[in-house]
């Protein structure tokens, strides 16, 4: 029965709405995620050094000043904006911003008497505007599809840190820090710190980025204009901005089966209490997994060497596209199950908060267990908390467009609250601490 069903899940849908929906949501985030995992070039050779990530993750929050826009023009405005109208110069954007990354990205100025990424940071404000307006944008005009299609487009958006992370794992990230004996102009010897090249540049990397950013624009101006993709709604009104109505069929699962009462309450008609739950939970997680955690990622893991803060960030990006496949199959509207999931979730995040507080010494120093031990629990969490996003994104899908406009407003209110107060304790609290290898004279 179980192998019927998925052969019933693959024929009751067109396989090219499918591909358009992964290309689309590719472009949600990639540009943000290649970003992420340049980190370990990028910290360095930046003037930030290890505190590059929170300001990157305070300037990705700014980022909500584009939805913000929008919603309130779509509110206030007596003229409505087309959703897809704005999805296309989102996604332009996105195109011109990851192409001007190629080539400013290592660009500094003076700020306030210090050498500052500027051109960096002005790079990444753009392209977190289309990952923000992702949210309040990209994954509601899915909602007027079937559920199938959301849940490929949020693979699509997991995609969208697994390209960047194959092609950092191919890049490369040279290695460790090595002392290397060389000789000094006065004739005398003297170590110095050494760090292998990896294969290709940022410049490169964000190229390819840049084509996927295009690839997307163009699966979306399909996904929006052809009949084919047009016959796969399921929604009986859109209107502009977003608001739109089911038809009753459409609370019919993908084998063709009604859904069974608890199904039906948790996807169709929360109640209230379990309603505004889920939203503070799908907050906090968004606080973590957006704001925190990747801003304290590099105190964590660059004790243990490049090469393990390099593969933390790689695999755990892998771990987001791995979880929305996963729930292709596994049950992903279970309110049970997230609550299981956030507590396994909790232990996980309790150890990597404890390796960064205890940088530069944290637990199993020099030792290659606490290496793996430490990239394992990064790519676990990462892709618990990708999971449980997922699931609770599924459940209000049902609620209709504006169900899912909160899910995005919620998700991006917890990364802004996360990503301030990470950035204050990293860089005022004096919480966390870097450390600079250093070799000794002969």
């Amino acid at each position: 029965m179980r192998l019927t069903s998925y052969k019933s899940f693959l024929r009751d849908r067109k396989i090219f709405v499918d591909f358009l929906a992964i290309l689309f949501g590719i472009g949600s985030w990639i540009g943000i995620n290649s970003t992420f995992v340049q980190f370990p070039l990028l910290v360095a050779s930046a003037p930030e050094g290890w505190d590059l990530p929170s300001f990157i993750v305070v300037i990705i929050q700014l980022g909500n000043l584009g939805p913000l826009a929008y919603t309130l023009v779509q509110k206030y405005s007596p003229r409505k904006i087309l959703d897809a109208n704005v999805i296309y110069g989102v996604l332009a954007v996105g195109c011109l911003a990851a192409l001007t990354m190629c080539f400013v990205y290592d660009i500094t100025a003076y700020i306030g008497g210090m050498q500052r990424s500027v051109w960096l940071f002005v790079v990444v404000f753009f392209l977190a505007l289309v990952g923000c307006s992702s949210s309040v944008l990209f994954m509601p005009y899915m909602g007027r599809f079937r559920e199938i299609y959301l849940i490929t487009y949020l693979i699509g958006e997991g995609l969208s840190g697994f390209l960047p992370s194959i092609l950092a794992l191919i890049q490369g990230v040279g290695g460790n820090a090595q002392c290397v004996l060389r000789n000094g102009t006065d004739g005398e010897q003297n170590y110095e710190l050494y760090t292998p090249p990896p294969r290709f540049g940022t410049e490169h990397f964000f190229a390819f980025v840049t084509t996927f950013m295009a690839v997307s624009l163009g699966a979306f101006i399909l996904l929006e204009n052809l009949n084919l993709c047009r016959k796969e709604y399921v929604a009986v009104k859109i209107e502009k901005g977003n608001k739109y109505t089911y038809d009753e069929s459409s609370k019919i699962n993908e084998s063709g089966e009604q859904l069974t009462v608890q199904e039906n309450a948790e996807a169709a008609s929360l109640p209230a209490s379990s309603y505004s739950c889920l939203l503070v939970v799908m907050a906090i997680i968004c606080m973590f997994g957006n704001g925190i955690f990747p801003s304290i990622q590099s105190y964590s893991c660059l004790p243990y060497g490049n090469i393990a803060y390099h593969l933390t960030v790689t695999l755990s990006s892998i771990a987001n596209p791995l979880a929305c496949f996963l729930a292709v199959f596994l049950p992903h509207t279970s309110i049970r199950m997230i609550s299981i999931l956030s507590s396994i979730a909790v232990a996980i995040g309790i150890y990597a908060v404890t390796t960064a507080v205890m940088s530069p010494a944290p637990p199993l120093l020099g030792n290659v267990s606490g290496e793996i031990l430490v990239i394992l629990s990064w790519t676990l969490l990462n892709g618990l908390i990708s999971y449980m996003k997922l699931s609770i994104t599924s459940i209000f899908r049902f609620q209709g467009g504006k169900s899912l406009v909160w899910v995005g407003g919620v998700s991006q209110i917890g990364s802004f609250v996360g990503a301030i107060l990470a950035f204050v304790l990293i860089n005022y609290a004096e919480i966390f601490t870097s450390y600079t290898p250093t070799c000794p004279q002969p």
